[in-house]
């Protein structure tokens, strides 16, 4: 959903780093990213009524389309044909996840000298358990000292 946000949203209604900050700021606040994120832009552009349309043309399509899958597709998970399906559709969902992780990194301006953090981030939280909240705060604590020490 992020490629879609961002064709719709970036340009039009927001910067690029307003789109960033709003991605930022909806993946800190708790629930779905992409309902956080239609908030916030739905708020924007018009306010309560905005926010409010914004947050049911993004869950209800997909409450509704999951509803309809969740009740036919009992009757067929067993079926080997759908099992390929499934299977088939795999790298396309991969592919779906990077092409935003690596648009948002050039927004973000990762460069070879800086992808290591959000690499070493991922696997202190994957390898090690580490809490990424105790990650945040490392970081925070080193932007201030970086600032105020080096600048």
């Amino acid at each position: 959903m992020i490629p879609l946000m961002e064709k719709e949203l970036s340009g039009r209604w927001m910067g690029k780093e307003d789109f960033l900050d709003a991605i930022a700021l909806a993946q800190t606040a708790p629930g779905i990213m992409a309902v956080n994120m239609a908030i916030l832009s739905g708020y924007k552009i018009k306010g309560i009524r905005g926010s409010t349309c914004a947050a049911l043309g993004a869950v209800l399509p997909s409450f509704i389309i999951i509803l309809l899958i969740a009740v036919f597709f009992v009757n067929y998970q067993n079926n080997p044909f759908v099992r390929r399906i499934f299977m088939g559709v795999r790298p396309a969902v991969i592919a779906l996840i990077l092409v935003p992780v690596f648009n948002l990194a050039r927004t973000a301006k990762i460069t070879y000298k800086t992808v290591w953090i959000p690499l070493a981030v991922a696997v202190l939280v994957w390898a090690f358990g580490i809490s990424p909240v105790y990650l945040i705060l490392l970081a925070g604590l080193g932007g201030y000292l970086w600032g105020r020490f080096h600048l």
